[in-house]
């Protein structure tokens, strides 16, 4: 018998170019089924497919402008001053929403967290606090303090002066505009009452953080478009959180109600091939630029819907280990042997043990997601679905 020498494949699929409307289901599954047939591969059981989260959110039509934005705001917190606290430095992210919140206010103070966002976007390196003396735990500093100390800085990817970008685009939207730097959620209110938190990952510690102090009004970016406004798109699990520049009117919101979708892909594909394939949707991954500096994950999570089978973390035992250790003593066709009897005799739950350190404690989905992201990119690639086969072998398969 011929021995496998490959283990996890991953494809790029092509697909039709998805507009408003599109059966994102059809469309995926026939993909799927397209590509196996001109590719010459056989679908099994475990096999993983994945959508882009922008597909599925095109085919929605899961769009709103920035006007809906304004409306929303507005709605919420009248004509009071409104303080945005711990936006993202992104003009894809960040920008029309900001925009959208001006447009809905008369004045807006707009308080920065430093060194950098929360995904790692710097307005400052590190080490220039230390050079300056500052300490960012504990320091506010106002625009003009932050000039004095660091003056005018370019992002090192994109070129730009975010707060010099971000109060402009205040301005033109006809709000005042003050900019503060602070890490601390109670510092906007020695400013305003009234509070929009624009952070992702630690939106619920900075609501609570601001309610137990004396805030008047809490919203995060979650709860604007968290319905519909004026006929719009909206998400109502994270409202503009995920969302992208769609034009310079609008935005893309993250795609509504996944968890029918991923369910019925994963149900055509078993009618029409008997095999049992996983599907999620996903967004960014979860991964760390070391030169950069940034998180990958501006989307709420990486996954807002996935199968069954895809829930959990590995189980996995780390190969290297058991041959330096357990089997040490072993080569060639003996070692071989030994590690494939004790693979296969592993634990269900192998938390803790040795023989698992150094094997990756992520879930399932967020390393999926991330293979995903890397290998469909952000660009012109054109590969919005991704098939991946073997990711759930071991070397005894």
């Amino acid at each position: 018998m011929l021995q496998r020498v490959v283990g996890t494949v991953v494809r790029g699929l092509r697909g039709p170019i998805i507009n408003q409307g599109d059966n994102i289901e059809e469309i995926v599954v026939n993909t799927v089924l397209h590509t196996a047939k001109v590719e010459g591969f056989s679908i099994e059981d475990n096999d993983i497919v994945t959508i882009t989260e922008s597909v599925v959110a095109r085919a929605q039509g899961n769009y709103a402008t920035i006007d809906d934005i304004a409306a929303d705001v507005k709605e919420k917190f009248g004509e009071e001053t409104v303080g945005v606290t711990f936006p993202i430095l992104s003009r894809n992210r960040f920008a029309n929403c900001l925009r959208g919140i001006a447009r809905g206010a008369n004045k807006v103070v707009l308080k920065l967290s430093y060194p950098s966002d929360e995904v790692g976007n710097h307005l400052v390196d590190i080490d220039e606090l230390d050079v300056k003396g500052v300490n960012p735990w504990t320091d506010v500093l106002t625009e003009d303090e932050f000039r004095e100390h660091f003056g005018y800085k370019k992002h090192t990817f994109t070129g730009v002066d975010y707060i010099e970008y971000y109060k402009e685009l205040v301005e033109a939207e006809g709000a005042a505009c003050q900019v503060i730097f602070s890490n601390n959620p109670k510092t906007i209110l020695d400013y305003t009452k009234n509070v929009l938190t624009c952070d992702i990952h630690s939106r619920f510690r900075t609501k609570r953080i601001l309610t137990n102090h004396g805030a008047e009004k809490v919203f995060g970016l979650d709860d604007i478009l968290k319905e519909s406004v004026n006929g719009s798109g909206f998400n109502e699990a994270y409202g503009l959180l995920g969302s992208n520049k769609a034009t310079e009117e609008s935005v893309k919101l993250f795609p509504n109600n996944c968890q029918p979708i991923v369910d019925g892909i994963q149900a055509k594909l078993k009618e029409v091939t008997g095999k049992n394939v996983e599907v999620m949707i996903y967004g960014d991954g979860a991964f760390k630029d070391p030169v950069g500096k940034i998180w990958e994950l501006a989307d709420p999570v990486v996954s807002p819907a996935y199968t069954a089978g895809l829930d959990g973390t590995p189980n996995e035992v780390k190969l290297k280990y058991l041959a330096d250790n357990n089997f040490s003593h072993l080569r060639g066709e003996e070692l071989k042997q030994a590690i494939s009897t004790y693979i296969k005799n592993k634990n269900e739950d192998l938390v803790g043990a040795m023989e698992a350190q150094g094997t990756t404690p992520r879930r399932l989905t967020d390393l999926i997601g991330s293979l995903s992201d890397l290998t469909s990119g952000s660009g012109d690639k054109g590969t919005p679905m991704i098939y991946i086969q073997g990711y759930f072998d071991n070397y005894t398969k």
